[in-house]
């Protein structure tokens, strides 16, 4: 072959609508589905229509690239940032409005590995400034409240319209935190409180928001 000689016939062509590689003598682009492909001769100098268009598309596959690229560094660069993620679902990690009817109460409960912790918060919302007590039990303590008799209770805050709660085991169970409205059934008052807790893992080393 002389060095004028054009593209040999086993030179692959390219697809005149989205621009890639096609083997020597496809009717079709394997890729979209195009008809007629340029040969290796007509990709050398293709007309300027199919020309303007085979650069369009070149410049939209490489947008793809960057943006995918971009979106896996964000991924990544935000994923070290925000640090290891907060495991959900903990029945100790809640917060909603409670209705207590006087001497009634709620409980939250759940497990807690020793040296583990549970923060919290209460407010009375209804009617405002009346109390409500708080106390921690174990399993057997519960069972023993539950069938109405007066355990000591491992943790407490006196009746309140708000107060805080840190509760820190040292042994691993299922613990009952119990809300009670104080007030004697003569009063006829129900309480209406909001009640935060969150579980904190001593080894992540969380703190209550």
């Amino acid at each position: 072959m002389s060095a004028n000689a054009g593209p040999s016939e086993e030179t692959w062509g390219i697809c005149r609508f989205c621009g890639v590689a096609t083997p020597p003598g496809a009717a079709k682009c394997e890729i979209c589905g195009a008809d007629h492909p340029l040969s290796a001769a007509e990709a050398a100098h293709p007309p300027p229509k199919v020309r303007r268009w085979l650069r369009l598309t070149g410049t939209f596959r490489v947008l793809i690239v960057v943006v995918v690229i971009a979106g896996l560094a964000y991924a990544i660069v935000s994923a070290e940032l925000s640090g290891p993620p907060n495991l959900t679902g903990d029945p100790l990690t809640t917060s909603g409005t409670y209705e207590l009817g006087p001497q009634n109460f709620t409980v939250i409960y759940g497990e807690i590995t020793g040296g583990d912790y549970v923060t919290g918060n209460w407010t009375t919302v209804s009617p405002v400034g009346v109390n409500v007590a708080l106390s921690v039990y174990n399993t057997s303590e519960w069972n023993e409240f539950h069938i109405g008799e007066d355990p000591t209770p491992l943790y407490s805050v006196s009746a309140s319209p708000e107060a805080n709660l840190v509760y820190s085991p040292l042994v691993t169970d299922n613990y009952y935190f119990v809300f009670t409205n104080p007030y004697p059934v003569s009063s006829n008052l129900t309480v209406g409180v909001y009640i935060a807790t969150l579980y904190n893992s001593n080894v992540a080393n969380d703190g209550f928001a």
